[in-house]
């Protein structure tokens, strides 16, 4: 063991680290962008194959349910078989069903496709984020991880955005073509590029039987959780009995996991590894970081589409300049997680993301295009720095072979913590948005004077326009309901945001009860490998 050891220190990759970096991070943005460039391509898709659209969002739900499910195992599955290789297969797979996703001709045939797809794409963060923790020494490791950040965290912004313009300007089909040139790309360099060091090829020859029972449990248990969450507002959760039975399937069966695991010699997910201090609150930052994310990039848009009248398209374009300022950002925060404190930079991160959320609490119908777009730019600032220092500090206190490990359990982490958040907003918006409306109507009197001249002033209005007293009078009602619908939502988006801006303020000392990881030095680098 000590020869390996040593021979893991003076390990180099062959080819320049940041050559590697940028290849790797090519089909992960790849991946991370399907996630969401699909959305807004739906109505397209139903459409055109002869589909409803509420039997049109099975293309984002299977792809999803399948992703999750690969995604815990892929650490596994890359020490198992070699990480290099379930990289390429991953690659391979995610490119091949890109292509015949754009090429099916019926839904059941799409839906196929997208859960192949996923399958390939899920285990592409986790294998890219433990290429880079091997590829760069530890002083340099934040500087990788912002190049991955870019990619994990700026593409589901651009995401909408690049959608409406592809479905806009040639049609859905080519949201999914894009995908394979860029895979042909990463294959090729991958090949060249990529390699597994020392350490994993002699933990490759220490695998044991495969746990089937654990992989069998993970996948009933995961792929359950993603369709509640998915499908639950949907379905009006447990109001429907196959949500609550999938509900209960996935709790049992993720509850036998952990017992199983836990006692396992060689276990699919290591759940001992939670054990670690800085590990398992890094689970939980990346858990919340993940609800902040996803859910705040699905409240703005649905906000400026559903209430303001935006096309996709325009309301993607709100937050692009978004992901721009995370592209400066992110590089920032790289440089500084060597010079400052790791704990400081994230809770720097979450205040500053809290402030940015609140000050989204002035939305209202007025509020200009411009001040939308720099009120995002504002929002997402902190999230460079609360990203990076918690995928640094992942690693701390955790034996490197353990890599692959790390990198599924925090990718896993936030992409459920996106799903739980984007289910939970989803809800509380229409329940939210039912409460205020039931508060506005009470007080919506038909005798009162206010609601009288508001009613009689609208009649006189469409009356000059050439309408029937008669046909006047009902337009002013339904426009006074309507006005109160619109309210009434408003209002909900608002208080949204300001449960997530309390959410991420109470988070703000919480990093700080993680060891403070040692110096960035080749000392510390051999340190935190034994």
């Amino acid at each position: 063991m000590p020869d390996q050891q040593i021979d893991y220190h003076n390990w180099k990759p062959k080819h320049n680290p940041w050559l590697v970096a940028l290849t790797v991070t090519i089909a992960t943005f790849m991946e991370v962008l399907d996630t969401s460039i699909a959305n807004v391509a739906l109505p397209h898709m139903a459409g055109s194959l002869g589909a409803s659209e509420e039997e049109a969002t099975w293309v984002l739900t299977s792809y999803l349910v399948s992703s999750a499910v690969v995604l815990p195992i892929s650490g596994w599955l890359a020490t198992r078989f070699g990480r290099k290789r379930f990289y390429m297969a991953c690659v391979t797979v995610f490119t091949i069903c890109s292509f015949l996703c754009g090429i099916a001709p019926t839904l059941p045939l799409l839906i196929l496709a997208r859960v192949l797809q996923g399958a390939g794409g899920g285990g592409l963060a986790p294998s890219e984020q433990a290429i880079l923790a091997d590829t760069f020494p530890v002083s340099k490791r934040g500087q990788a991880f912002a190049v991955y950040g870019m990619a994990v965290v700026v593409a589901p912004a651009i995401g909408p955005t690049l959608g409406g313009w592809i479905t806009d300007n040639f049609n859905w089909h080519w949201i999914f073509f894009i995908n394979v040139p860029f895979g042909i790309l990463s294959l090729f360099l991958s090949h060249r590029m990529v390699e597994d060091p020392p350490y994993l090829k002699e933990e490759q020859k220490k695998t044991k039987g495969v746990d089937t029972v654990g992989l069998g449990l993970i996948c009933v248990g995961v792929g359950c959780l993603e369709f509640v969450l998915d499908k639950g507002q949907e379905k009006d959760w447990f109001g429907d009995h196959m949500i609550t039975g999938f509900f209960i399937l996935a709790i049992c069966a993720l509850v036998t996991f952990v017992i199983w695991e836990w006692n396992h010699e060689d276990p699919v997910v290591d759940i001992k590894l939670l054990r670690v201090r800085n590990f398992g609150t890094a689970i939980f930052l990346q858990f919340i970081l993940g609800m902040v994310l996803f859910g705040s990039t699905v409240l703005i848009p649905q906000f400026l589409q559903v209430l303001m009248g935006y096309t996709a398209e325009r309301a993607g374009m709100a937050l692009s300049p978004g992901a721009l300022v995370l592209i400066l950002m992110m590089p920032i925060a790289g440089r500084l997680i060597s010079k400052i404190d790791a704990r400081l930079l994230v809770s720097i991160g979450y205040a500053i993301t809290a402030l940015g959320l609140y000050n989204l609490t002035r939305l209202d119908l007025e509020t200009s295009f411009g001040t939308i777009v720099l009120w995002r730019m504002l929002q997402v600032c902190g999230l460079a720095f609360v990203f990076i220092p918690i995928s640094t500090l992942n690693y701390v206190g955790v034996p490197f072979n353990k890599n692959n490990q790390i990198s599924s359990f925090s990718n896993f982490a936030r992409n459920i913590g996106g799903s739980v958040g984007t289910a939970l907003l989803t809800t509380f918006l229409q329940r939210n948005a039912q409460a205020h409306q039931a508060t506005l109507s009470a007080n919506v009197i038909s005798g009162s004077a206010r609601y009288m001249n508001f009613i009689e002033a609208t009649k006189q209005a469409l009356v000059r326009l050439g309408q029937s007293p008669d046909q006047a009078s009902q337009t002013a009602i339904g426009h006074a309901y309507q006005m109160l619908v619109q309210q009434s939502s408003m209002l909900s988006y608002v208080n949204a945001f300001w449960g997530l801006s309390i959410i991420i303020a109470c988070l703000v000392p919480l990093p700080f009860i993680m060891r403070k990881p040692p110096k960035m030095s080749k000392a510390a680098g051999e340190a935190m490998g034994h």
